[in-house]
C-alpha cells in the first residue's frame, strides 16, 4: 500500500516534517555572517550542499520561520554584507552547533553563546569557527527568494574564495572521511554520525561501464536470495567471468563442501550457493561471487 499526499492538502508543519524526515541525511552548513554594523551571527542550516567545483559554489537556504514568517538573521546579514563562512560540522562540535541554533535576538553573537573560537578570515569579513574541521570563506553571488509564505526558502549562492582545513583530518595530504567523523541532519531532533560501521564503499560506475542488471542470467536476476543492492553490484562488472574464474570457483573448498553435503542439482543447493555468493559480495570479491553464481546456473 502507498499513501499519496497532495502537498497543498496538508499543513506547512506536517509537510515540513515529511520533507525533512524523508530527505535525509543532509549535510550541515554552519554559517557565520556579519551585519552592516559588524555584529556577528553563527547559525546552522541543513538545506545545504555543494553544487559546482569549477567555479566552487556552495548553496544553502535559511527558510522563513514556519511560525511567524520572519527571515533568519543569516539571510538578513548576507543581504547587508554579501559574505559568509561555511563551517563544516563533525561529531566533536555537534552539541555546540545545536546550541547555536537557538533563536537568540539579532545582534547576539552565537560564537560566544555556544563557546566557539572566532578566527579572522582572510578574504571576507565574517570570522570562521576555529573548532571546525573545514571552513569555506565565500562571497555571496546571488540570493533567491522562493516565495513569501511561512517555510519558504531563500537560496544563498556562495562562491568559495578560501578553504581552511585542520591538518588533523588529513591522511597523506588528503581529507580522510574516517577521521572527519561528520554528522548529518535527519528529521525531528535526529542526527546521523558518518563514521565506523555507518560508512561503506560502493565502486563508482563512472570508473567502468558495467554490463547492467539486464545482462545477468535470468536465474540470477530472479534469485530468491540476492537483493537489489547485490544485483546492482554485479551489474557494475565490466564483463562476465572468464573460464579461469569459473575453473577456480569449482575448486573452492567451501563450494565443494556445499555440493557434497546437498548432493546434485536442486533448488536448495542453488539457494545455498546464492547465500555464499552474497557473503562473498559483502567481502568485496565481486568477480568471484559472479563466477559462483554463473556456476550455480549450470547445476
Amino acid at each position: 500500500m502507498t499513501k499519496t499526499i497532495d502537498p497543498s492538502s496538508i499543513s506547512q508543519q506536517d509537510l515540513h516534517g515529511i520533507l525533512l524526515t524523508a530527505v535525509a541525511p543532509r549535510p550541515i552548513c554552519f554559517a557565520s555572517t556579519i551585519d552592516a554594523d559588524g555584529n556577528v551571527n553563527l547559525s546552522p542550516f541543513s538545506y545545504f550542499n555543494v553544487f559546482s567545483s569549477n567555479p566552487p559554489v556552495l548553496i544553502f537556504s535559511p527558510a522563513r520561520s514556519g511560525r511567524d514568517n520572519t527571515h533568519k538573521h543569516s539571510y538578513l546579514n548576507v543581504k547587508e554584507v554579501p559574505e559568509v563562512v561555511i563551517n563544516i560540522v563533525n561529531h566533536t562540535i555537534v552539541e555546540q552547533m545545536s546550541l547555536a541554533s537557538t533563536a537568540y535576538d539579532r545582534g547576539i553573537n552565537e560564537f560566544t553563546k555556544a563557546g566557539f573560537t572566532e578566527v579572522p578570515s582572510e578574504s571576507v569579513k565574517p570570522p570562521r569557527v576555529g573548532e571546525a574541521p573545514v571552513s569555506f570563506e565565500c562571497k555571496v553571488q546571488q540570493t533567491i527568494e522562493l516565495a513569501e509564505e511561512p517555510g519558504a526558502g531563500n537560496l544563498i549562492i556562495a562562491q568559495v574564495e578560501r578553504i581552511h582545513i585542520n591538518e588533523n583530518y588529513l591522511t597523506n595530504g588528503q581529507l580522510d572521511t574516517q577521521k572527519l567523523d561528520l554528522v548529518g541532519r535527519m528529521g525531528g531532533s535526529w542526527y546521523v554520525k558518518a563514521s565506523g560501521d555507518a560508512l561503506f564503499e560502493i565502486p563508482k560506475p563512472i570508473r567502468t561501464k558495467g554490463i547492467g542488471v539486464d545482462a545477468l542470467p535470468k536465474g540470477i536476476r530472479e534469485s530468491e536470495v540476492l537483493t537489489g543492492n547485490n544485483l546492482g553490484r554485479l551489474g557494475n562488472l565490466e564483463g562476465l567471468p572468464n573460464q579461469n574464474d569459473m575453473d577456480a570457483i569449482q575448486q573452492d573448498d567451501e563450494v565443494r563442501m556445499i555440493i557434497k553435503k546437498l548432493g546434485g542439482a536442486s533448488e536448495k543447493l542453488k539457494n545455498q550457493l546464492h547465500w555464499l555468493a552474497q557473503r562473498i559480495l559483502s567481502e568485496g570479491e565481486t568477480t568471484k561471487a559472479m563466477a559462483l553464481l554463473m556456476y550455480a546456473e549450470t547445476l
